[in-house]
């Protein structure tokens, strides 16, 4: 999106506001599904953590695309949207059983990365197909918080386990239907993801009526001018013929699955905050600006960096800032950082910001959530609405003591 473009949309919807480009969702879909195209049956999820608003969800439906949730909610969500249940995976983590009982009900793909859930679920409903998350005990990942394949990871069934996965499919007479995985978010080296594959082929072989494998995701996507990425068009193509070969030797057809979330939507957010404060230190200048981590929290909780850029003034000399929020503690977004010269009531782009920003924002200071603007053919379309007081207040319950 242009500059002016975003500026418009800021003075029409007031700021902080996100926006999201829908063209760019559109390529990057696009460019996921040429990358496998050589594979027959291609399912990609959509993994409605990153960015969970149901316009997006129904932009995602229209491409053909199925949604990858992680709780009961994320579930009624893409039911709203109109997915049908045969085209959601529910991958908890640590939840009830009531739940996962309660998307079994609504006929959700289930996939289970714990024994006890398994053998449970196992006795209890032997004739609703699962899937099985393994962990392949790969470290892959930019940040721990985001490598969840390895041996410490809380999540998926150890591949050392599998005997004890066979007994407990024996004994309950269980369908696995599906075998899954995720090493991690940000992953460059695709061969590290190639080796995992191989290990979730072994554990497939052990199944003779699956229906997909599904290998989660984790593609990189560039944070900055000349930022590295990963090459999904490599990796679809050695991918697509190892996957392909094993298929031949499974003997019945497979489809091949992936739950994208950054990849698709992380490049097509824009986040833009209006400055408040230019602020002189002894040795800093601070860009303070109308927003926090309450709406961006990926820098002060994962360290991310999200170039900012000045759109009221993008010819401007570059000087060093530091650009800070309007929250009561540390609220750092960069640390001196070149941007073109700021002056108070500027407007401030953050770019990245289509995946686990508005998803991850909150109240805090009770400060209201932004709103959420899709750019789309040409014109800003307002899909949520800056949240009010009587947002706030609307399930407290206010008792004169």
């Amino acid at each position: 999106m242009k500059p002016t473009e975003l500026l418009q949309l800021a003075d029409q919807f007031g700021c902080p506001l996100y926006v999201y480009d829908a063209a760019k969702i559109e390529a990057q879909y696009k460019r996921l599904t040429d990358a496998f195209s050589k594979v027959e049956d291609l399912r990609i999820n959509y993994a409605v953590k990153a960015l969970s608003n149901v316009t997006i969800l129904k932009l995602f439906k229209k491409l053909g695309s199925g949604l990858d949730t992680v709780s009961i909610q994320e579930v009624q969500l893409g039911l709203h949207a109109g997915f049908s249940p045969d085209k959601i995976i529910y991958t908890p983590n640590g939840v009830s059983f009531e739940e996962i009982e309660m998307a079994a009900e609504l006929g959700v793909q289930i996939n289970i990365d714990n024994l006890s859930v398994l053998e449970h679920f196992g006795a209890k409903h032997p004739k609703v197909p699962v899937c099985i998350r393994i962990n392949p005990h790969v470290m892959a990942g930019g940040n721990s918080n985001i490598s969840v394949g390895h041996i410490d990871s809380k999540f998926g069934i150890s591949i050392h386990q599998m005997p004890h996965i066979l007994r407990i499919v024996e004994n309950t007479g269980m369908h696995i239907n599906g075998i899954h995985m995720h090493t991690g978010s940000d992953i460059l080296d695709i061969e590290v993801f190639l080796y995992a594959a191989e290990i979730l082929f072994e554990a497939a072989s052990h199944f003779k009526e699956l229906d997909f494998l599904d290998f989660g995701s984790g593609f990189k996507v560039p944070y900055k001018k000349d930022d590295i990425e990963t090459n999904v068009e490599e990796f679809g193509k050695k991918l697509s013929k190892r996957f392909n070969e094993f298929k031949k030797e499974y003997g019945r057809p497979l489809a091949l699955a992936f739950e994208p979330g950054k990849f698709l939507v992380s490049e097509a957010g824009h986040f833009l905050a209006k400055v408040n404060v230019v602020k002189q230190t002894t040795s800093t200048v601070f860009a303070g600006i109308d927003s926090g981590f309450n709406h961006l929290i990926r820098p002060m909780f994962y360290g991310s960096q999200h170039q900012i850029e000045n759109i009221s003034n993008p010819k401007g000399k570059e000087r060093f800032y530091t650009v800070v929020g309007y929250i009561c503690e540390t609220d750092t977004f960069a640390s001196n950082r070149r941007i073109a010269e700021i002056h108070e009531g500027d407007v401030l782009c953050f770019k990245n910001a289509g995946a686990y920003c508005f998803s991850m924002s909150s109240n805090y200071n009770s400060r209201f959530k932004p709103a959420e603007v899709l750019w789309h053919e040409g014109k800003g379309i307002l899909i949520r609405e800056r949240e009010t007081l009587a947002d706030i207040l609307k399930n407290q319950i206010a008792i004169d003591l």
